[in-house]
C-alpha cells in the first residue's frame, strides 16, 4: 500500500506541472492570432484548474473528487485546442498585396 500511495502522490505532483506548462502555451495561443483568443483564455483557465486540482490532492485529499467534478469543464480546454487544430487548423494571417509583390522579387 505504501508504493500505491506513493504512486498516487507522484501523479498528484505531476499534475502541478501539467497545469504549469499550460500558462506559456495559453500566452502563445492568445498572442499568436493564428488561433482564436478564447482558446488561449480557456487554456489558462485549464492551467489554473490543474494546479488547483493537484494542490487539493496534496493538501485536502478528501475534497479532491469534488474539485475534480467542478473543474472538468475547464480541463476540456486542452481537448478544444486539439480539436480546433485537427478540424480547422491554424490560419496564418493573409499577406497584403504589397508584401506579396516584394516577396516575389
Amino acid at each position: 500500500m505504501l508504493f500505491l500511495n506513493l504512486h498516487h502522490h507522484g501523479f498528484v505532483v505531476a499534475e502541478i506541472f501539467w497545469g504549469l506548462w499550460l500558462f506559456p502555451l495559453a500566452l502563445l495561443v492568445y498572442r499568436s492570432r493564428f488561433l482564436p483568443r478564447f482558446l488561449g483564455v480557456w487554456l489558462a483557465i485549464a492551467g489554473f484548474a490543474w494546479v488547483i486540482l493537484s494542490l487539493t490532492g496534496l493538501l485536502l485529499p478528501q475534497y479532491q473528487d469534488k474539485v475534480d467534478t467542478y473543474s472538468q469543464p475547464a480541463l476540456f480546454g486542452e481537448i478544444a485546442l486539439m480539436l480546433w487544430l485537427v478540424i480547422k487548423g491554424a490560419r496564418p494571417p493573409a499577406l497584403h498585396a504589397t508584401a506579396l509583390s516584394s516577396a516575389a522579387v
